[in-house]
């Protein structure tokens, strides 16, 4: 499968990969494995931020998680040079700022994880932690990362 034909088709066009906003790098490959750092949700060049439960509606931080996911396929697409090398999503961890009542995590992770089975099919199925935390980095409403098998050069 040729994942930017896949892209095409469905439409999706990746943003610019987002340069670190600390001291870390945005992919490690090591093994045969990328590791992706927590990837924030940009949506028309604007942060979603907020929590989920009070100011940040539960489509709203779907939304945000899967702009999570397509700012982890730039990062992946930057560092591989190609998709094609993904050989699966094995992975994703979603930290959703939430207030202590909301519990529809999962939900909003939902986001991050129909995109990678969009775009790689069976192999964007993925094992996944979906978190509550009090609050993210520039109260974004929420964060994804990534630990994806890859296909040697």
């Amino acid at each position: 499968m040729n994942v930017d034909a896949r892209l095409a088709e469905l439409g999706i066009v990746l943003p610019q990969a987002a340069a670190p906003v600390a001291s870390y790098v945005p992919v490690v490959v090591q093994g045969g494995m990328a590791y992706v750092s927590g990837q924030l949700p940009f949506i028309d060049g604007a942060l979603v931020t907020g929590r989920l439960g009070e100011d940040v509606s539960l489509d709203k931080g779907t939304e945000a998680a899967r702009a999570c996911g397509l700012m982890i396929l730039a990062q992946l697409q930057a560092a591989l040079g190609s998709l094609d090398r993904v050989e699966r999503i094995v992975k994703l961890g979603a930290f959703v700022s939430s207030t202590l009542e909301f519990t529809d995590q999962p939900k909003i992770a939902n986001g991050a994880s129909e995109l990678m089975a969009e775009v790689f099919g069976d192999a964007g199925r993925h094992a996944r932690s979906a978190v509550g935390v009090p609050v993210l980095p520039l109260n974004a409403a929420v964060e994804v990362d990534a630990i994806v098998a890859v296909k040697p050069d």
